[in-house]
């Protein structure tokens, strides 16, 4: 067998045993039921509470954030769509006060021959 050949069959081992030691280390859900004694059973309990719970508590966090700035957005567009509005009855408003006066003097004249 090569060298090469050696490793490529160890390799993933050594990465496999690498990846169990470090996983202990990484915060989450533990099985307790392994656990032989009542106080390590326990102990791990709680830590798996207290994992859920700080969990929890960050998913509530970063809820409220997004909660308040749609709530933000939203008061925005509101407070948009209000002035437009606003500007649309200025608008029509200023339109029929066009079309009810009469017409300004420097229109063109109307026909004097008489034919309408």
């Amino acid at each position: 067998m090569t060298a090469r050949f050696v490793l490529a069959l160890l390799a993933p081992l050594a990465l496999g045993v690498a990846a169990t030691a470090h996983a202990q280390d990484v915060p989450g859900i533990e099985i307790c039921t392994v656990e032989k004694t009542m106080e390590r059973r326990t102990s791990c309990l709680q830590s798996n509470v207290d994992f859920l719970q700080k969990t929890i508590n960050k998913l509530t966090s970063d809820h409220q954030q997004k909660l308040d700035a749609a709530n933000r957005q939203i008061a925005s567009l509101q407070k948009l769509v209000t002035d437009l509005r606003a500007e649309q009855v200025k608008l029509t408003e200023d339109m029929k006060k066009k079309a009810d006066a009469p017409p300004a003097k420097d229109a063109a004249p109307a026909a004097k021959d008489g034919s309408k």
